[in-house]
Parts: structure tokens; C-alpha cells; sequence
């Protein structure tokens, strides 16, 4: 280590008081013509601004005597080589607050970290989706933006009561938290790249959910949801990180030849990642959206996907596929809507829509593990998150659709599910 040597600074900071001799008196009647000046040019100019740097300009004498001062300076000599030689220890930014930062000065490129380019990307398509429905429904929706204390936010579109739409819900989130001990265990058991070590983690996720409650019977509802989440060390670097999602179709009324577009549209969107991603993910959505407690599906299925990382694909790869998907959404279901929106109906089939989306209510509510998720986060914004109900639902006690009817094929294909491509 380098001889420590104060700086001039230091040293003139600790140096004794001079003797200057005594300064001449000055007549009052400078006084008075300089006050009067003053006053003059406060009237013409408006009222001056204090010097913030008076005090250090001109301070004021020290009341200390010499000797007393004298006893300071091993004192202030120990305190400087302390600081000098002592690491410093002070909270840094946030990552909420690094990426704010980053968005603020250099925008969002293709070099910029992947929550970034997650974000952009969701909330780029949640303006594209809104359009495409508000120009189907004929309403606008009603845009709400929040934000979270942790870090964060989303915006939520809602339209209620439309022309189409009973009710549509279509919404971004970006969450910035911290993962404590139970969660990192529990989630190791597909990510070995979390520390099993460390007390707590720092989480981000970002994500674009949709349902869509249309108010004709004929009219399938729809879900989707992309979402990414990593978690990170002090400095913003990614531990681990994967991908979720997937969207799926529940009609009240079955028309295969809607199944069968809705279907293709996907497998499309997957086929040009990897032919094995549809036959994969339809399985593993028939199996989760899956209402165990009736043994029959929640509709005719889509796909669903989760915890994709580095050991399926790399992260370019799988954002790559992600967008895709998500881009598929509006060429997959308007469509559909399109054709079933003003379709004649009965009140008994409105009331069989009615118990639909009770069984909807109840695997939102009972088995889905993002809306389980999303109400056991610190900070979590309910509305948002139960933005996913119906407006109306219905339970009637132990009904049971007529043989042979419309109603009773539904509920055969969701007690056993179709292969529609």
C-alpha cells in the first residue's frame, strides 16, 4: 500500500486561523445606498435566487481556539486513512432500476438483455391483438396501466358488455421480486441451475395473458398466455431462465371444422421450430387444462408448454419460436368469431353456456398454477390477474345434457380428446 500523504485539500482544512489586522468601518451611508441599489434591482429583476454555495464561499470564522483545533488533527488524520483504506459498503440500483435505465438511455435492441427484449415484444403485441378485436367488437377497450412498488407493471385492456364480447380481457406484466428458499427448492426440480445455497434469488417475469368471453353460445372462448422468467444475481445477470405458454379453444358448441383451423394454425406456427413441438405440446395442454375433479378436459385443447430452457433449445431459439405463437393468435380465431358471432341462438343455449363457464371458472380457480401463482405474489394485482373469469356463470345442481344431443358430444370429445389434425 502505497504512504498515505493528506492532499492539499485536507490539509487545508485543518489549517489554524490567521491574525489578519482589523479591516476598515465602512460609513452607514454605503449601507443605505447599497440596500437602496439592491431593492431597485429586486424590483426589476424579480426575486434572486439564494447562492446555494454562500456559506462555502464565505464562512464563517471557527469559535474553536487554536489549541483546540490543534487536538483534532490526529483525529481528522485517522478518520481520512480509515475512509481511504476501508471498503465502502453501499446498496447499489436495483435491476428494476438498471433496466429502467437501460430502456431510458439506449432504448431496446437486439443486444439488450432478454427481459428487455421480452417486454417490447409483449406489449407491441397486445396493441396489435386489442386492434384486431376492437375492429371485430365495434368497442373500445378500456386501457389501465399500474405499476409495482418491487418494480414493474402491466397494462390492462378490458372490454365489458360489447357488441361481441361479453367480456375480453388482454393483458401485459412485467414483475420484478425476489424467490425465497421454499421457491428456489421447489423449482429446482426442473432448473439445476438455481443455487440450492442461497437464502433468496431476484426474479423477473414478463408475460401477455388473454381470455376472450364472447356472448354468443355458438362463439368459442379463447385463452392465451406467452410468458418468459429468469431469475438473476445482484449485478443483473441471468442464473437461470424458460419460457411458458400456450393458448386453447373452449366452445360451448362444437364445430370441428373451428377445432380443425384453430388447430392447424398452431401446428403451423410450431412446425417451422421443430416438427416434434405440436404432437408434444397438444398433449401436455389436454393434460393440463384438465378439470381432474370431472375427468373431462376444460375444451378442445391448443397447446401448452412449460420450463423450456437451454435443455430443449437456446434462449434465441425459443423467443424465436415463443413470437411465432403469439403471432399465430389473431389468424387462428378471428375467423372463427367471425363466422359464429352473429349466429342465431336459444335462451336454453345461452343458459348451457352458462354451466360451460362454470367448469371454466373452476379450473381457473382450482388447478391453474399461473393464477395460483399470480395471487400468492407479494404486490400482485388481483384484477388483472382474475381478469380470466366470465362477466356470468352458472352452477345448476346435478345437470346432465339430453342423449344424443349437441351438448352431450361436447362433453364426450372433453372426457375424451381429439386428435384434430
Amino acid at each position: 500500500m502505497p504512504t498515505f500523504r493528506p492532499s492539499t485539500r485536507l490539509a487545508r482544512a485543518i489549517e489554524f486561523q490567521h491574525n489578519y489586522p482589523p479591516r476598515r468601518s465602512i460609513p452607514s451611508s454605503f449601507f443605505t445606498g447599497t440596500r437602496l441599489a439592491a431593492s431597485r434591482r429586486s424590483l426589476a429583476t424579480g426575486p434572486q435566487k439564494p447562492d446555494p454555495l454562500t456559506e462555502w464561499r464565505n464562512p464563517k470564522p471557527s469559535k474553536w481556539p487554536n489549541r483546540f483545533r490543534l487536538m483534532f488533527v490526529p483525529f481528522i488524520g485517522a478518520l481520512v486513512y480509515s475512509m481511504w483504506t476501508t471498503e465502502i459498503q453501499t446498496e447499489g440500483p436495483s435491476i428494476a432500476e438498471k433496466d429502467a435505465l437501460t430502456k431510458r438511455e439506449n432504448g431496446v435492441t437486439t443486444q439488450s438483455p432478454m427481459r428487455l427484449r421480452m417486454e417490447k415484444f409483449v406489449q407491441e403485441h397486445q396493441k396489435q391483438i386489442v386492434a384486431g378485436l376492437e375492429e371485430v367488437d365495434g368497442k373500445k377497450f378500456q386501457v389501465d396501466t399500474w405499476q409495482r412498488a418491487e418494480g414493474g407493471g402491466g397494462i390492462t385492456c378490458v372490454l365489458q358488455d360489447g357488441n361481441v364480447f361479453e367480456k375480453a380481457g388482454v393483458a401485459t406484466s412485467v414483475v420484478y421480486g425476489t424467490l425465497g428458499r421454499a421457491a428456489i427448492q421447489k423449482m429446482r426440480v426442473n432448473h439445476k441451475a438455481l443455487d440450492p445455497d442461497v437464502e433468496s434469488v431476484d426474479f423477473f417475469a414478463a408475460g401477455l395473458s388473454m381470455v376472450l368471453h364472447p356472448s354468443n353460445p355458438n362463439a368459442p372462448t379463447v385463452h392465451l398466455n406467452y410468458r418468459y422468467f429468469e431469475t438473476a444475481d445482484e449485478f443483473g445477470n441471468t442464473n437461470a431462465w424458460w419460457y411458458g405458454g400456450g393458448c386453447d379453444l373452449t366452445p360451448s358448441y362444437l364445430y370441428d371444422e373451428d377445432a380443425i383451423h384453430f388447430h392447424n394454425t398452431i401446428k403451423a406456427a410450431c412446425d417451422k421450430h421443430d416438427k416434434g413441438y405440436y404432437p408434444r405440446f397438444k398433449k401436455w395442454c389436454d393434460e393440463y387444462f384438465n378439470n381432474k375433479h370431472r375427468g373431462e378436459t376444460r375444451g378442445v385443447g391448443g397447446i401448452f408448454f412449460d420450463d423450456l430452457d437451454e435443455t430443449v433449445k437456446d434462449r434465441e431459439q425459443l423467443f424465436a419460436f415463443v413470437q411465432d405463437c403469439l403471432s399465430a393468435f389473431l389468424p387462428s380465431y378471428i375467423p372463427i368469431i367471425n363466422r359464429r358471432k352473429d349466429m342465431p341462438f336459444t335462451e336454453e343455449q345461452k343458459q348451457w353456456q352458462q354451466l360451460r363457464r362454470g367448469r371454466y371458472v373452476e379450473f381457473n380457480l382450482v388447478h391453474d398454477r399461473g393464477t395460483s401463482f399470480g395471487l400468492n405474489t407479494p404486490g400482485s394485482r388481483v384484477e388483472s390477474i382474475l381478469m380470466s373469469l366470465p362477466l356470468t356463470a352458472r352452477w345448476q345442481y346435478m345437470h346432465a345434457p339430453e342423449p344424443g344431443s349437441r351438448e352431450e358430444r361436447l362433453i364426450d370429445v372433453l372426457k375424451n380428446p381429439k386428435e384434430w389434425v
